[in-house]
């Protein structure tokens, strides 16, 4: 057993340094990389470094002699086909570097207690002949509908995932919301807290004794309203907070359509019932992320638009809206569109 030096190859930069060895050496243990990092054993271009380190493209990591573990052949985990059509038929753009989906709405991003099919399983569909498993790079809601990318290789995974850190991709979503906001465009600029209640932990805005709080911003106009009673909101958020625009909606009187938890429960006297649902219309959450523009790893900015949700495009329908065809994705080398 010896020290040797690894190169870190285009592909791996921006992964933290420990899951760059749990990826080589599969049977290195978390604490046995901590320690061999902190024993210095481990080093980056010659230097201690911290797990947490992201590396860099070229850079030299040393190596040092490593238990020996038997060589395990890892079989790749079995999909049911009837997932694999499924989640093909998702598939909004595909290249050598990531693929863009439409989330249906009830479908979990990942699994959880209770939680049998989530989108994170059903990638293994759309591994083809790659070594490497499809990724997520950012989530979705359960109820949420729309565009969500997945990187192909764990490099390109975390690029991705520090574009999207960075606010370097930017988010348009469409919802449906009960009542017309006054003004009809603005910025909505919150402190939100997490909260709990009888229907579990969620979102609310923030009170004066709230300590642990997180600024949520979303820039809002409306595309057009039925009378007052209901309006069509595009949302761009310049954060990423948790439900925040399930929130940031609620919180200027209109609440997006089928939103129950957000919604306001009615005085008797004024019929009862949750404002968050319309008698006659779906009572399915009308949240749909319709765009994402996202710096493509190769360069250039990637446009993906995703179609409406059946009952979203029914409900553009009832209220007399126009349901815009999604554009074809494109590939920009200058500036977005």
């Amino acid at each position: 057993m010896t020290v040797t030096q690894r190169i870190v190859s285009e592909d791996e930069a921006e992964i933290r340094l420990d899951r760059w060895f749990r990826r080589h050496f599969p049977g290195l243990t978390q604490v046995a990389i901590q320690k061999l990092c902190r024993t210095g054993q481990i080093r980056v271009d010659g230097k201690r470094v911290e797990t947490s380190v992201r590396l860099m493209s070229g850079q030299s990591v040393r190596v040092p002699p490593l238990p020996e573990s038997p060589a395990e052949e890892r079989p790749r985990p079995s999909l049911d086909p009837a997932l694999g059509r499924e989640v093909e038929g998702m598939v909004l753009y595909r290249d050598a570097r990531l693929i863009v989906l439409n989330k249906p709405p009830g479908l979990p991003t990942q699994g959880g207690p209770g939680i049998h099919k989530h989108l994170d399983m059903m990638l293994e569909g759309l591994r083809g002949d790659s070594a490497d498993r499809p990724r997520l790079v950012h989530r979705l809601d359960r109820d949420t509908s729309g565009v969500i990318v997945v990187a192909r290789t764990p490099g390109i995974a975390a690029k991705l995932a520090a574009a999207f850190r960075t606010r370097a991709v930017e988010k348009i979503y469409w919802a449906i919301v009960a009542g017309r906001p006054v003004p009809v465009e603005g910025r909505i600029d919150l402190e939100l807290a997490r909260v709990d209640g009888y229907r579990g932990e969620r979102v609310a805005v923030a009170g004066p004794y709230d300590d642990k709080t997180a600024r949520a911003i979303t820039d809002f106009t409306t595309r057009d309203h039925a009378a007052r009673k209901l309006a069509w909101l595009e949302l761009k958020p310049l954060t990423g907070r948790t439900h925040q625009l399930r929130v940031s909606c609620a919180a200027i009187g209109a609440p997006i359509l089928g939103d129950e938890p957000y919604g306001r429960e009615r005085p008797s006297h004024e019929g009862g019932g949750n404002t968050a649902f319309v008698e006659g219309l779906s009572r399915q959450l009308h949240l749909h992320a319709r765009r994402l523009a996202l710096p493509h790893p190769d360069g250039g900015t990637l446009v993906v638009e995703a179609p409406l949700p059946p009952h979203m495009e029914a409900t553009f329908r009832d209220l007399g809206f126009t349901v815009p065809a999604a554009r074809p994705p494109n590939r920009m080398t200058g500036g977005r569109r």
